[in-house]
């Protein structure tokens, strides 16, 4: 892996194709496990997928990540739990910039066996892609963020069935007041319906603007949430120990909430999809954003978006930007069929 050749700020957008039918359909029956909670709800808690031991090794690499930006943060003093001492994040703790998608880490937690070994048995196929995605790691009862709830789906309303589902691999104690991942139990299977109806768009004041949706980011007003209420899905709050997976249908309604408590927030988030989904020309996509250390949204198989903006600190590109990781991922062969680079 190398930063030879095509630049990061160069890696172009694949269009995302609206017009492709399910991409995949599952026959009702039992399973006797997880996965019957997963597709009558569209989210399901898995635990002990890593060791806690295992779990604790990747929240001390995160913690060390932060280190090395070199801006006085201490996991051990609250006072550097602030924008100045910490690299440049999205909604108060998600990193996709800095090469973060390509860490070391980050591709190791993509490569345990059993985060692996869910997706397998989720698509039933063992030819499987992932999406380059982000890591979070959130400091609590931050006084310097204005945050409100974002209620979202990743999926666009004119992809039509499952077609991406979302992972989250826990590190740390995630209790009721540690912040975490709020999901909206099966409003995956009323998305349809949901956007069915006369409705409005974009009604938050921090709201993003309506082209996201090209990215399969679409952000339900406060109608859409009381719809769904009014029908039953529920609103919970995923609590987990180290080492739990969370599950959730890309068309469910979720966002993040902020820790209250002290425990600081660990989080990889992983989606992996059948190898077969993707085009040829989103694979070769995928080859250019690997060599360049360039994340993606969270789809492994299409809508390939290269997160090419740097981040900034104000009106300026953050001094301390880089466009690759601290630590470079082993590239094994493993790693080159994840990302979509080697044929299985």
């Amino acid at each position: 892996m190398t930063s030879t050749g095509v630049q990061a700020t160069e890696v172009e957008t694949q269009a995302p194709n609206f017009t492709s039918p399910d991409l995949v359909t599952f026959t009702p029956r039992h399973y006797g496990d997880w996965h019957d909670e997963f597709h009558k709800n569209g989210c399901v808690l898995i635990k002990n997928v890593i060791s806690p031991e295992r779990a604790q090794y990747y929240r001390e690499k995160q913690i060390q990540w932060l280190h090395n930006f070199d801006l006085g943060f201490d996991e051990n003093d609250k006072s550097t739990w602030t924008e100045e001492h910490l690299s440049v994040s999205f909604k108060g703790g998600m990193y996709f910039a800095y090469g973060a998608p390509h860490e070391k880490i980050a591709w190791e937690a993509r490569t345990e066996p059993a985060v692996i070994d869910i997706f397998e048995k989720l698509w039933e196929t063992k030819e499987l892609i992932s999406s380059f995605d982000g890591m979070n790691i959130s400091m609590p009862r931050r006084k310097d963020l204005h945050w409100s709830p974002w209620p979202h789906c990743d999926q666009n309303q004119n992809r039509k069935g499952m077609q991406a589902v979302q992972g989250l691999l826990n590190y740390a104690p995630n209790g009721p007041k540690d912040g975490g991942l709020m999901l909206r139990k099966g409003s995956a299977k009323l998305f349809d319906e949901c956007f069915a109806q006369k409705r409005e768009y974009f009604d938050h004041e921090d709201a993003p603007p309506p082209e996201l949706e090209y990215m399969d980011l679409f952000l339900f007003s406060e109608k859409d949430v009381k719809w769904f209420e009014k029908h039953g899905c529920e609103l919970i709050k995923v609590n987990m120990q180290p080492g739990y997976f969370v599950l959730w249908d890309s068309r469910t309604m979720h966002y993040a909430c902020l820790p209250e408590g002290d425990q600081i927030r660990h989080v990889q988030y992983i989606c992996m999809t059948p190898r077969r989904f993707a085009t040829p020309e989103a694979l070769e996509l995928k080859k250019e954003c690997f060599e360049n250390f360039v994340g993606t949204t969270h789809w492994p198989h299409c809508n390939i978006r290269p997160a090419k903006e740097k981040p900034k600190r104000g009106l300026n590109v953050c001094p301390k930007y880089r466009s690759e990781p601290f630590e470079k991922p082993e590239v094994t062969d493993l790693v080159l069929k994840l990302a979509g680079i080697k044929a299985y």
